[in-house]
């Protein structure tokens, strides 16, 4: 079984779940979207493909001659709660800088009245 980190680590599936973030997507519109952004030929996207859907993160149906792809979040669900691990160690350290960036606002206000 292939690890979730394992599958997102690969930026060329990356940007295919990124797609399929927007909505269901034919093969060849996604083959063209990765061929054009990474260089690589149909057949590797292909096989990117092929490992999102053994990994799961991906389901593929049949309309006809076209297979559409679309997203399955639940992957990505065990990965949320992995990292949730780490959120305390950086929501503090977000918060007090969003803190320290309103009160510069407060300054700068302050000393344009003034």
């Amino acid at each position: 079984m292939i690890h979730a980190f394992d599958v997102i680590g690969d930026p060329v599936r990356r940007r295919i779940l990124e797609a399929l973030a927007d909505g269901e997507r034919q093969a060849g519109d996604l083959a063209d979207l990765v061929v054009a952004e990474f260089g690589i030929s149909r057949p590797a996207v292909s096989q990117h493909l092929r490992v999102l859907r053994e990994a799961a993160f991906v389901h593929v149906r049949v309309d006809g001659s076209r297979r559409l792809y679309t997203l399955d979040p639940t992957p990505l669900q065990a990965v949320d709660l992995w990292l949730d691990r780490f959120r305390d160690s950086w929501s503090p350290r977000l918060e007090a800088l969003a803190t320290e960036v309103a009160r510069g606002k407060r300054k700068r206000r302050k000393a344009g009245e003034g």
